[in-house]
């Protein structure tokens, strides 16, 4: 599998990358990947990890879009950055995948200018694996359309339901609507629309009707939908609030013990690891023609290193060929 990374990507760009890269291909020896950036300033990076691969190779570029910049400027002044770039690859058929941890709103705006999408896809969603009392759920879309129709949202959670089936292994993945209640009529004429959509689409058997967020984290969803301004809040706010009850409620804990502090370190730890978007790599553009992860910008090697498994992992479990069938089934 061929995988074009944005090397120069990130905030700490191209030191993770390139060793996140190095890890990958030392790990998967059927692995290809294509350092998308500046040739200077990678060959002098590479230098500090060692020589380079025969399974990685460089592919120039001319420009990052920063993490401040508008995206659809900085793309029309920059065409050829290592964003561009690596969709470019990719709509040539050069490679299979493209992987970024640099500005989200530039990786998707370059996506939806290649048109990159699946057959019978209206607009492609990101997916985030969510921590639960129970495992984990799916939440799509986190802000790749803000301005979603009820189509879009009926269409997020097809692609939801294969998502969370494929890689997090539930068998029969229950879906539910993002709502301010869970009475059917509930909400406003989109969620109503999207509600109306989903009870006669092919995932109907899958389809709980409208959830709450507060049922988010209970378990008894595998999958929830909403559109992409209320998902990133969802996302920014479970960060914050993770990372708040984290520290006080860890930091009280761990004062208060006199024995057993070396155990509760290690829980701890494991709960925070939940959180960690090292852990899962990133976040899939799912509805696209090929595979695209998202990163957070903050990753560090073992993010980058992650991201690449899973576009293999999307790629070996044929997720785009069953999202694309499902999509036939509803359309017919």
């Amino acid at each position: 599998m061929r995988i074009a990374l944005d090397a120069m990507g990130g905030d700490f760009a191209p030191s993770p990358n390139i060793v996140g890269a190095f890890e990958a291909v030392e790990r998967n020896s059927d692995l290809e990947i294509l350092l998308v950036g500046d040739p200077a300033r990678l060959a002098e990076e590479i230098a500090k990890v060692g020589s380079l691969p025969q399974t990685i190779r460089i592919v120039e570029s001319d420009g990052v879009v920063g993490m401040e910049e508008k995206p659809t400027t900085a793309l029309r002044e920059k065409p050829n950055c290592s964003i561009a770039r690596c969709w470019q690859l990719m709509a040539a058929g050069e490679v299979e995948a493209v992987v970024s941890a640099g500005n989200t709103g530039a990786m998707v705006a370059a996506g939806l200018r290649t048109r990159l999408f699946l057959k019978g896809v209206k607009r492609p969603g990101i997916a985030v694996r969510m921590p639960t009392v129970k495992g984990s759920c799916v939440l799509l879309d986190v802000g790749a359309n803000p301005a979603a129709r009820a189509e879009h949202l009926a269409q997020y959670g097809l692609m939801g339901a294969v998502f969370a089936r494929e890689l997090l292994g539930v068998k029969s993945p229950r879906v539910g609507l993002l709502n301010i209640g869970s009475e059917e009529g509930k909400g406003t004429d989109l969620y109503r629309e999207t509600h109306a959509l989903l009870i006669n689409s092919p995932i109907k058997e899958y389809y709980i009707g409208n959830v709450e967020g507060r049922d988010l984290y209970h378990g008894d969803v595998d999958v929830v939908i909403c559109e992409g301004f209320v998902g990133n809040v969802v996302l920014k706010v479970s960060e914050g609030m993770a990372e708040f009850v984290l520290k006080t409620v860890g930091g009280s804990l761990m004062k208060s013990l006199t024995t057993e502090r070396d155990h509760a370190l290690q829980t701890l730890t494991k709960v925070t690891e939940q959180f960690h978007y090292q852990e899962s790599g990133g976040a899939p553009l799912l509805g696209i023609d090929g595979i695209c992860i998202i990163c957070h910008g903050s990753s560090d090697h073992r993010s980058i290193r992650n991201a690449l498994k899973m576009a293999t992992e999307i790629d070996n479990r044929h997720i785009n060929s069953q999202i694309t069938e499902l999509l036939s089934q509803q359309n017919s």
